[in-house]
């Protein structure tokens, strides 16, 4: 027995000193060739790495300093830069027939930088797999390129699709890189990039994981299945997903274009399935600090958006087919398209309201930009809306119809801004409230300004006040306005101007900015109404007093004592 354990001893120290010993005489770099052809061959690109070493207790081959090369349409820079890669290999052909039999492989610390071309049509990772990539950008074949009989890169290399497989294939910490040809946007990077893939193959499904840190905070994390890969378009692969999104920064993830001005801060649970050439997606986004506008300021409310969108892959286009905005109890219905095919994304929506409770809405009025003024709100009542949304999104054109019906502004004494007009019928509205009985308009908002017609404005204090004017970018006002006076309104010098008890008209200016109006009277519209008035009424009933002998004693100096 103790002779058996001796020998089993031994030949185990023998053993693992051969393990230790076989890396001496056998020198890995004689596969760097090798490894270097197969994966060039493979993804369609120069793959260069650096020196080898083999590990059998690991099961494997280390290579230091690994870059893949771009798509030298787009860049003539990496496309992959790596620190290391291992490569798990069976080891018995390795040994005895020196044969290069790829199990797994392990990218470590990767910098990747993904490039998007001009007109958004490829990516240039688009032509992977492919033997060549032959076009720009642009879309357009290089001069070079279009002198070449070669095969273009949207065709498949002979054969189709790469027969490489993997059991595994993992990316550890890895750091992401995404921008657009030709553009000056800023790039925007994800940080702590893992991924993993099993069972990999370029012409069947496999599933896999990824997670990252999102640009300006945040986490990402993605799994399903994908594959097998398009062999005309890596970007137009198959693929079904469920995506998680924590704490995104809506500005700067790259989800949502920059150039629309939205931001804040979302959380994001939904779905993604692809066929490849039309892909759909659905889920429930929450927002905290939501800015719609680029000059607007954060909500004070949370807002949560259910949607559901179907994309063309190919045309870069899209259908909202459910766009559910809610904030509190109100909710408006989004419903649409885009088309993200060029530089900038252009959107025809269109947004629809009805009867939403205006203490809900109070807090999304800065998000829109909509200021008022200082220590006001906005109190009960409900908003009607109908808006179509047009334009590029940097320069969205919005127009339609809003009411609001039984709302307030409270802390805003509209009697005190209008004492110059109230003045003339000796009336003010008084109290610190100014009661909104119904307003509606006409409005078109663009991003020089706002624009409001067909303004009705019915303020039981006061009467009705109608008119049409615009707000600049700066938020400076220009309206001409009717004040309709009505019941008590219609007093003192409006009596005496001849305008009665049963009421009249007194024009008037808004001016100033919207955290700061300023009501102006209309004298030179007044007098000339007042002057018609006169005429008319001498012509019918030659016998009435002149509306106008009542106002002139207004501007009549007094006679020194």
């Amino acid at each position: 027995m103790k002779r058996g354990l001796k020998i089993f001893a031994i030949v185990i120290v023998i053993l693992i000193v051969i393990v230790v010993a076989i890396p001496f005489f056998i020198d890995a770099n004689v596969f760097r060739p090798r490894l270097e052809s197969d994966l060039s061959a493979t993804l369609g690109r120069q793959v260069k790495v650096g020196n080898l070493s083999l590990s059998l207790l690991s099961g494997g081959v280390k290579a230091d300093d690994i870059s893949i090369a771009d798509d030298p349409a787009f860049s003539n820079s990496p496309f992959v830069q790596a620190k290391s890669l291992a490569v798990g290999v069976q080891l018995i052909p390795l040994i005895f027939s020196k044969s290069l039999q790829v199990t797994d492989l392990t990218l470590n610390q990767p910098q990747i930088s993904l490039v998007r071309s001009e007109n958004g049509e490829k990516w240039n990772f688009s032509s992977l797999g492919m033997k060549s990539a032959t076009q720009t950008p642009s879309g357009q074949p290089t001069p070079a390129e279009s002198r070449k009989t070669t095969q273009p890169a949207s065709e498949p290399s002979s054969g189709g699709n790469p027969s490489l497989t993997v059991a595994k294939l993992v990316v550890n910490d890895g750091r992401l890189t995404v921008s657009r040809a030709k553009s000056g946007e800023k790039p925007r990077v994800y940080d702590k990039v893992n991924m993993e893939v099993k069972d990999f193959s370029f012409t069947s499904s496999f599933p896999f994981t990824v997670t990252a840190n999102l640009p300006a905070g945040g986490t990402l994390k993605l799994g399903g299945k994908a594959g097998p890969i398009n062999p005309n378009d890596a970007a137009l692969t198959p693929l079904q997903a469920k995506v998680s999104v924590q704490h995104m920064d809506l500005a700067a993830s790259g989800f949502i274009d920059p150039a629309s001005g939205i931001s804040g801060i979302a959380d994001f649970e939904g779905t993604i399935t692809s066929d490849g050439h039309e892909a759909k997606t659905a889920g429930t986004l929450k927002a905290t600090k939501l800015q719609v506008v680029q000059k607007g300021s954060p909500a004070g409310k949370p807002v949560e958006l259910q949607y559901a969108v179907v994309a063309d892959l190919v045309k870069q286009s899209g259908r909202l087919t459910q766009g559910d905005v809610a904030m509190g109890k109100a909710v408006a219905h989004l419903t649409g398209t885009y088309d993200a095919h060029g530089a900038t994304t252009v959107a025809n929506m269109k947004l629809s309201g009805q009867g939403m409770p205006v203490d809900d809405l109070e807090a999304m009025l800065p998000a829109l930009g909509v200021v008022l003024p200082p220590k006001s709100t906005l109190k009960g009542g409900t908003l009607n809306t109908n808006l179509a949304i047009e334009g590029p999104v940097n320069k969205l054109v919005t127009t339609g119809t809003i009411r609001l019906e039984n709302s307030a502004l409270a802390g805003f004494n509209l009697g005190s801004r209008l004492q110059a007009v109230s003045a003339l019928s000796g009336k003010t509205t008084g109290g610190n409230d100014t009661t909104i009985q119904n307003f509606s308009s006409d409005v078109h908002v663009a991003p020089d300004g706002t624009r409001a017609e067909n303004i009705n404005l019915t303020i039981p204090a006061f009467g009705v006040l109608t008119g049409a004017g615009t707000v600049s970018s700066s938020n400076a006002l220009n309206f001409k306005m009717n004040a309709n006076l009505s019941g008590g309104a219609v007093t003192g010098v409006a009596q005496m101007a001849g305008l009665g008890s049963k009421g009249g008209s007194i024009p008037f200016f808004i001016q100033g900015t919207t955290s700061d109006p300023k009501f102006v009277p209309d004298v030179k519209g007044m007098a000339g109404g007042m002057l018609q008035q006169a005429l008319q009424g001498n012509k019918a009933n030659p016998g009435q007093t002149n509306p106008l002998s009542g106002l002139s004693g207004l501007f009549k100096k007094k006679k020194p004592k």
